[in-house]
């Protein structure tokens, strides 16, 4: 599973942080300052920092420079109040990959994520965690505990695309021009099609739901963790 630290200082925005990260399927790590990021750096692999700027002993930016000096490989996004053209150009120079302003957006918030995600390792994006379930495209399979399938091409596509956004409404042209091809001779019956085969195979997926959304398409809803 991949592993995102959380490095911020104000404890209601971490937990909001987390919060959506967990939802979100990844596992989460927090520091309240640079100087415990550094310590849990040196204890356990991390796929991605999550990082402020404005902490006690270290604050974002020294934090950023000294994580640069053992690891260069690792993404970081910076997520701050400091909006300004200035420490954008202080937060790139010090070693950050990417850089958020508060408030944020939720859904450009995990967006950016998996883009770092996807750039710094495209292994990392091939799998989707939901809960119990993974969701491989390396081998075209889903698996929830111990129930192993593997999907025909087209399906798997379809699923994949639906969950790597919870919640989005695809419409149905949306998904057949993004999977089939625009020049395809298939028609939107064709999704109405996959999408039944999907759920007569995930019926009893306890982690999440294909949704019809009538007059507009599909979406994929994550079920919440009780």
């Amino acid at each position: 599973m991949i592993t995102i630290l959380v490095v911020e200082d104000d404890k209601n925005i971490r937990k909001l942080l987390v919060t959506i990260l967990n939802q979100s399927g990844y596992q989460t790590l927090q520091a309240q300052n640079g100087v415990e990021a550094l310590a849990l750096l040196k204890k356990q692999p991390i796929d991605l920092l999550v990082l402020d700027i404005m902490m006690p002993q270290l604050d974002g930016y020294q934090t950023a420079e000294k994580i640069r000096t053992i690891d260069t490989q690792l993404p970081i996004m910076m997520v701050t109040a400091k909006g300004l053209p200035i420490d954008r150009r202080q937060g790139f120079i010090s070693g950050t990959d990417d850089y958020l302003v508060k408030p944020i957006d939720e859904e450009e918030f995990l967006l950016r994520i998996k883009a770092l995600l996807r750039r710094s390792n495209g292994e990392v994006e091939a799998k989707i965690h939901l809960g119990n379930t993974t969701i491989d495209k390396n081998s075209l399979s889903i698996r929830s505990g111990q129930h192993y399938q593997e999907l025909p091409k087209k399906e798997f596509q379809l699923l994949y695309k639906l969950l790597s956004y919870p919640n989005k409404i695809f419409t149905r042209q949306q998904l057949l021009d993004d999977i089939w091809g625009i020049d395809s001779m298939a028609d939107e019956r064709t999704i109405d099609v996959h999408i039944k085969r999907l759920r007569e195979k995930t019926a009893d997926n306890p982690d999440f739901t294909l949704v019809t959304i009538r007059g507009l398409g599909y979406k994929a809803v994550k079920h919440e963790e009780t």
